[in-house]
């Protein structure tokens, strides 16, 4: 008799079929190493729970696998368009809408901090907005989506004030939250859930040129708020921001989660284990907490005290991107996005610690780790239940 129950079974395919995954597009020579063909599950043949359980769990790994070759996808080749084209491909084929913004849009539309990272690429950004509903099954939130948005930063240089070169080829996962976004919308429409989702992906490289936004320039963001560039490293606040105003504006959201490779501080402060988690609710954690039972994704809650909050005033405009000094930035980064969700609902994960790795493990090769496809969706289930 089957003493386990269906979330092992759920957990045992993820782990096979995340734990298979490996990113060998460019490699023309390939290690002849020993390849597993397949593995034998014996269940009780009357226990259908455990047998769906282990189909989702691949079916849940294998969104976090596209999501994780979406990230390893050098800068050349995952551009805004690219990542833009893979939303409309995914769409498609999963049968949920995808609508691309460009330069044009996104200006008409007023998102003057995604148009004004974007101006010192010649690679026209994009803002990429999914929805999804659930397919003969009534929805448990059809007039208030949730809505998820994920940092698309498909390079990021630094801008004007320009990164250290050490490491600056990993700038590449700058766009793992927007990958994750796409992922999650893969595995919520693999297994059906019956809740309404928006995705906002705000896409663009952040480069040098002669029309690139400079320290001391003002930008007055979708929420018609001014923004002092202190920093344009500190760019990924400001299309979020923009992607958050959006979602306000366009479908009064249940909630927002926001997914990003925010800030090196997080690193800091939690290592490469443990994901930044901040909210402006409370009645959400027991729920991300059962999430994290569940997935093994970690987190750890950071404040958002409103001591803090005076570094990210401005003599000259309505709120700068930088505080006044390096410490507790993952905080601060926080509490920019937090002048832009204000009352909605509102959680923010900083994920530049575990979006990709660049150490081997046992579990998890170098690369994306595609960190927030399961925990979510688990989340997400536990709302619609």
């Amino acid at each position: 008799k089957n003493k386990f129950k269906p979330e092992f079974f759920e957990l045992l395919g993820f782990s096979l079929t995340y734990g298979a995954y490996s990113f060998d597009t460019y490699k023309k020579k390939l290690k002849e190493l020993p390849k597993i063909e397949s593995i034998t599950i014996l269940l009780n043949s009357s226990n259908r729970s455990s047998s769906k359980a282990l189909e989702n769990g691949a079916f849940i790994a294998l969104a976090a696998n596209n999501a994780r070759d979406l990230a390893n996808h050098p800068g050349n080749v995952a551009t805004p368009s690219h990542l833009a084209q893979h939303a409309l491909s995914l769409a498609k084929k999963y049968k949920f809408s995808c609508k691309v913004l460009g330069p044009n849009e996104i200006a008409k539309e007023g998102m003057g901090l995604l148009k004004g990272v974007a101006q010192g690429s010649d690679q026209p950004p994009k803002f990429i907005v999914l929805s999804y509903g659930p397919k003969g099954k009534k929805s448990v939130n059809p007039e208030n989506p949730i809505v998820l948005v994920g940092k698309g930063l498909t390079f990021d240089s630094g801008g004007v004030s320009i990164k250290p070169s050490e490491k600056l080829e990993e700038m590449k996962y700058d766009m793992a939250g927007g990958a994750v976004v796409l992922g999650i919308f893969e595995a919520v429409s693999s297994l059906n859930l019956p809740i309404n989702l928006v995705g906002l992906i705000p896409s663009t490289e952040n480069l040098l040129s002669g029309k690139a936004v400079k320290p001391g320039d003002i930008l007055t963001s979708h929420s018609g708020k001014t923004v002092e560039i202190i920093n344009t490293d500190a760019e990924g606040r400001l299309v979020l921001a923009d992607a958050i105003s959006y979602a306000k504006k366009h479908y009064q959201p249940k909630l927002i989660i926001d997914y990003a490779t925010l800030t090196g501080a997080v690193i800091v402060a939690l290592g490469d284990e443990y994901t930044g988690y901040f909210s402006n609710q409370d009645g959400f954690d027991k729920n991300i907490n059962a999430a994290v039972r569940q997935t093994g994704e970690k987190i750890w809650k950071l404040p958002l005290p409103y001591e803090y909050e005076d570094q990210l005033e401005s003599p000259i405009a309505d709120i700068k991107n930088l505080g006044d000094s390096r410490a507790a930035g993952s905080v601060t980064a926080a509490l920019f996005l937090k002048k832009f969700a204000e009352n909605t609902p509102w959680i923010h994960f900083d994920t530049a610690g575990t979006a990709w790795s660049t150490r081997p493990r046992a579990y998890q090769p170098i690369g994306a780790s595609g960190w927030g496809v399961y925990l979510t969706l688990d989340f997400l289930r536990h709302l619609t239940e």
